[in-house]
C-alpha cells in the first residue's frame, strides 16, 4: 500500500477534469482500506471508483481512494437462477459482458454503461427498461466509523429512480465492497424500450440471444453518446424529471410532441434530453465546456473545461429549463 501526495485526479474522472488529492491511495480489499484509514485518520474522504459519475470542481484537500476490488464468482445457484457477487472496483461493463459469456440473463440493456461495479447500486443504474434494482440480491459495504461490515438486502437499499440510501441517507458513510446478482439461467428478454427492437429488425434478428440485445445496446449508446476517452463527459448529467399528469396535460397542450413516461406511481416523467434540446442548448459550447452535439442530456468538455464551468453551464441549463417549461432539472452527477 502506497500512499501519495498532490496525486493527479485527471485520469480517475471520465470528464477529464484537472484536479489534485493532497493524498491518494488505491485498496484492493476491506483490510487495506482499514489499514489506510487507521494511518491517516480525520481527513476529508472522497471514493473514487470508475469515475464516471463525480465532477470535480476544486483540489481535493483530503484522501481520495480508489476502489480496486476485484473478483467475480458464482456464490450458488438454484433452478432458476445464479447468484454471482463481484467485487466493487471491476469495470462495469466487462463485468456484464462476463455475464453474458457465461449465458445468464439479465444485465444485457445495461452494456456499455460506464463506471464499476460498486456504483451501480448507489445510482441505481438502469437503461432501457432495466434497472439494478430488478436483478439485486445484496451487497457487502464498510462503514468507515464503525470501521466493520455491513450486509444490505434490496429493501435496506432504499432503491428509487437513480437513488438509494448510499447518496442520501448514508451518503459518505459506506463503502461498497462487493455486490450479488440474481441472474437467469434462462433469460427473459426485454426488448420493448428505445429503439432496441427496431435495430434488431433492421439486423434481421428474429429470435435474439442476450448477447444480441447487448451488441445492440452497445450500437444504440455508441451512436448517441461521446466516448470519454475522446470526449470528457460522465453519461447523462440530468435526471429525468417527474411531474404531476395535470401539468404533463397543460405542458402537452403547448408541445403536443413532448416525450414522457407514465412511472408506477402515477406521475409522469419527461425526458430531460427532449427538454434541453427544445430549449436550443444541444451543441452549444462555452469554452471548453458544452453540450452534446448529439445527446442532449450528456454536458462535456471538450478538452481544458475547469468542473466550475462545467457546473456553470448545468446552472444555465437548469434556469432555462425551469423558464421554459415550469420544470426543474435535477443533476444526475455528484459535485465535489
Amino acid at each position: 500500500m502506497q500512499v501519495l501526495e498532490n496525486f493527479p485526479l485527471k485520469d480517475l474522472n471520465t470528464f477529464g477534469v484537472a484536479a489534485n488529492a493532497r493524498y491518494y491511495a488505491a485498496f484492493d480489499s476491506i483490510a487495506s482500506l482499514n489499514d489506510i484509514l487507521s494511518k491517516y485518520p480525520g481527513l476529508p474522504l472522497l471514493i473514487l471508483g470508475g469515475g464516471s459519475n463525480v465532477l470535480l470542481t476544486k483540489d481535493f484537500d483530503g484522501l481520495v481512494l480508489k476502489n480496486d476490488i476485484r473478483g467475480i464468482r458464482k456464490v450458488s445457484e438454484d433452478a432458476e437462477f445464479v447468484y454471482v457477487k463481484a467485487g466493487a472496483g471491476e469495470n462495469w461493463h466487462q463485468f456484464v459482458l462476463y455475464t453474458i459469456e457465461h449465458g445468464w440473463g439479465g444485465l444485457e440493456n445495461l452494456s456499455l454503461i460506464p463506471g464499476c461495479v460498486g456504483a451501480s447500486p448507489m445510482q441505481n443504474i438502469g437503461a432501457y427498461g432495466v434497472e439494478i434494482k430488478d436483478l439485486f440480491e445484496q451487497l457487502t459495504a464498510f462503514h468507515l466509523n464503525e470501521r466493520s461490515n455491513y450486509t444490505f438486502r434490496a429493501q435496506a437499499c432504499e432503491f428509487g429512480y437513480r437513488e438509494s440510501v448510499f447518496k442520501r441517507k448514508y451518503k459518505g458513510q459506506f463503502v461498497i465492497a462487493d455486490v450479488t446478482f440474481k441472474l437467469r439461467k434462462q433469460p427473459v428478454l426485454n426488448t420493448s424500450y428505445g429503439a432496441i427492437a427496431s435495430e434488431l429488425k433492421a439486423r434481421g434478428i428474429e429470435h435474439p440471444t442476450i448477447r444480441d440485445v447487448s451488441d445492440v445496446v452497445i450500437s444504440i449508446r455508441q451512436s448517441k453518446l461521446p466516448d470519454p476517452k475522446e470526449t470528457g463527459n460522465a453519461g447523462s448529467f440530468f435526471k429525468n424529471p417527474s411531474i404531476t399528469i395535470p401539468q404533463f396535460d397543460e405542458l402537452k397542450k403547448k408541445y403536443p410532441d413532448m416525450v414522457a413516461y407514465l412511472n408506477p406511481d402515477g406521475t409522469m416523467k419527461l425526458a430531460a434530453g427532449w427538454l434541453i434540446e427544445q430549449a436550443g442548448w444541444k451543441g452549444y459550447r462555452e469554452g471548453d465546456a458544452g453540450v452534446h452535439a448529439r445527446q442532449a442530456l450528456v454536458l462535456v468538455n471538450h478538452g481544458h473545461a475547469t468542473g466550475a464551468e462545467i457546473v456553470a453551464l448545468s446552472e444555465k441549463v437548469i434556469s432555462s429549463i425551469k423558464e421554459k417549461f415550469g420544470v426543474e432539472l435535477e443533476r444526475e452527477v455528484n459535485i465535489v
